[in-house]
């Protein structure tokens, strides 16, 4: 994020916050959708972290450590929303949201991972998301997570060891079936 940007903002310039929101909102979403695996309770998410962000930009100290200053607001949001909406959000709609598709890999593995991703926690979500898919390194990610480097590779470990677990749990199923059709 462009840090003159960042410093006109924390001053309290609305024009310069709603470039930065304008230029992280993709960002955001696809994070808060990863993280929640449901589009609407991303949504909500995203809003709460971006007032938060607007309350809270006067305390941040460098405006050049933004990008992981505003994720540890989003991941928050989305733990709050997931909170909140418990019920909801064990009982997803679908299992992916369209406009949000990367393209990658075969139906089949999608759908496999996808499951396998839904198992995790929110924290492993977050820590998976952050390191992968924003590519942070763990040092980052811990940051962005207000967590200890040390929590944010154990948790980084233990998704990675779940989620092959659960591809694993899912691969004799999906070979059973492409054994019973018919020549």
């Amino acid at each position: 994020m462009d840090s003159k940007l960042v410093a006109r903002a924390k001053e309290g310039d609305e024009v310069a916050f709603a470039a930065i929101i304008q230029a992280a909102h993709g960002r955001f979403k696809q994070i808060a959708y990863r993280v929640l695996r449901d589009p609407y309770l991303a949504e909500d998410a995203m809003q709460q972290a971006m007032l938060e962000m607007w309350r809270k930009l006067p305390t941040l100290r460098d405006p050049e450590k933004f990008d992981g200053w505003s994720y540890r607001f989003l991941v928050n949001a989305c733990y709050r929303e997931a909170k909140r909406y418990k019920e909801s959000f064990r009982e997803l709609p679908g299992l992916t949201d369209p406009s949000l598709s990367d393209g990658t890999g075969a139906i089949n593995d999608r759908d496999q991972l996808e499951r396998g991703f839904q198992r995790l926690s929110l924290e492993h979500r977050s820590v998976v998301v952050m390191h992968y898919y924003l590519d942070l390194t763990i040092e980052d990610t811990a940051e962005a997570l207000g967590i200890s480097a040390g929590t944010a590779k154990s948790r980084l470990n233990r998704a990675m060891a779940k989620l092959r677990l659960a591809l694993q749990a899912d691969a004799p199923h999906s070979e059973q079936a492409q054994g019973e059709r018919p020549a």
